[in-house]
């Protein structure tokens, strides 16, 4: 079992001390926060980036590979949480309130393996998806995944360093496999755009013509520039 930096203990209980002090209703809130409420919040806020890509993006190439990046944002966050298996049992490291048994504890019934956090890895790489898609709404997706690190905290499941960890797995997944992703994913929003009931699912803007005929891809270059096309 790996010896665990003192400084890490401390700011568990710091962050998890706001709990002992807190009414009940903070803590209700916080523990519906950490367990499902980000992953609600990244959702709707996955929805809303999509809008965006169907309604403001100028051409049919920048709605294929933003739509491919959301799309990626989801595999993303799954293949990060498969990874993180191995991790934790070889890790193997008890959750925080088995070794202190003082801690304020909101949500019981954890026995799995505490590092690397699942909800830390889980957010962090579909934030990091968004952010691929859309800076505006990608830095709303990170403070969300930095918020869910803090309620993990909060609820006596997880160190520090715990979540920490999760942010790096999570976020080393989303960016070094994107390229692959974006390369493969891409060519088939592409085709799927083919199909005419899909097609005004990804995109809905016009085509700007070329004179001649035929589609000017690009010629305006978005605002809420994608950063993975």
């Amino acid at each position: 079992m790996a010896v665990w930096d003192n400084p890490d203990v401390d700011l568990l209980y710091d962050i998890n001390g706001l709990a002992k002090d807190a009414p009940g209703w903070t803590d209700r809130t916080m523990e519906f926060i950490g367990e499902y409420g980000i992953a609600f919040g990244l959702v709707a806020l996955a929805l809303w980036t999509w809008w965006g890509i169907v309604r403001k993006r100028e051409t049919q190439q920048d709605a294929a590979s933003g739509f491919a990046g959301l799309i990626w944002a989801p595999l993303a966050a799954v293949i990060a949480l498969l990874v993180n298996y191995p991790i934790r049992e070889l890790v193997e490291r008890p959750r925080p309130f088995l070794d202190h048994q003082d801690l304020e504890v909101l949500i019981e019934g954890k026995t799995d393996y505490s590092f690397v956090s699942d909800h830390a890895t889980l957010t962090m790489a579909i934030a990091v998806g968004i952010l691929l898609v859309s800076r505006k709404y990608g830095i709303v997706a990170i403070l969300l995944a930095v918020l869910e690190c803090f309620c993990r905290v909060y609820m006596g499941v997880h160190y520090p360093t715990d979540v920490v960890g999760g942010l790096a797995l999570g976020t080393a997944v989303a960016l070094l496999l994107a390229p692959l992703a974006m390369w493969a994913l891409t060519p088939l929003v592409r085709y799927a755009m083919r199909v005419s009931l899909l097609s005004t699912l990804i995109w809905a803007g016009p085509v700007t013509q070329r004179p001649g005929g035929g589609a000017a891809g690009g010629e305006r270059e978005n605002r809420d520039s994608d950063l993975a096309a």
